[in-house]
């Protein structure tokens, strides 16, 4: 179990578990869940752990067909200025591989904004915390569990 599952399960928080066989040379983790698992892409979305200025991490949780906006993410956090944050210190943080990093469960709380248009989905899927590994849950629930807010990202 990674942390995410057994945060999931410790808050009693309806969800779904899905694996998938993860192929090592893949890239966009996104993608191969959405192929995979044979899921509309629309549904499936990518944990992004950014840098605001004054040096903080913060997570965007957008669609992984969309492309975030730094200054939509930078405007929402009350920031002048965001960049994706450095590989080694969002597995650092976060506790989680890049491809795996999930917006819940990680070692240390950082701002989550969740793009408003999840709230339009019944359910929608992030990474369990390991490539290979979604976990579908409704949105209101994602922002109970992770004290997220939603904003406009794209």
């Amino acid at each position: 179990m990674t942390p995410a599952i057994n945060t999931v399960k410790k808050k009693k928080i309806p969800h779904k578990i899905h694996q998938y066989s993860h192929d090592p040379d893949q890239q966009a983790y996104g993608e191969e869940a959405v192929e995979k698992l044979g899921l509309p892409a629309d549904r499936v979305y990518k944990t992004l752990v950014c840098q605001i200025e004054p040096k903080e991490l913060v997570v965007a949780v957008i669609p992984v067909k969309e492309q975030l906006n730094m200054k939509l993410l930078a405007k929402a956090s009350g920031s002048k200025k965001a960049a994706m944050a450095d590989k080694n210190e969002v597995q650092k943080v976060t506790g989680y591989v890049l491809g795996g990093v999930s917006p819940i469960g990680q070692k240390k709380h950082l701002r989550l904004f969740l793009a408003e248009t999840a709230l339009a989905q019944e359910t929608l899927f992030v990474s369990g915390g390991k490539r290979g590994l979604e976990i579908e849950l409704s949105a209101r629930d994602l922002l109970n569990i992770t004290g997220g807010s939603t904003a406009a990202l794209f």
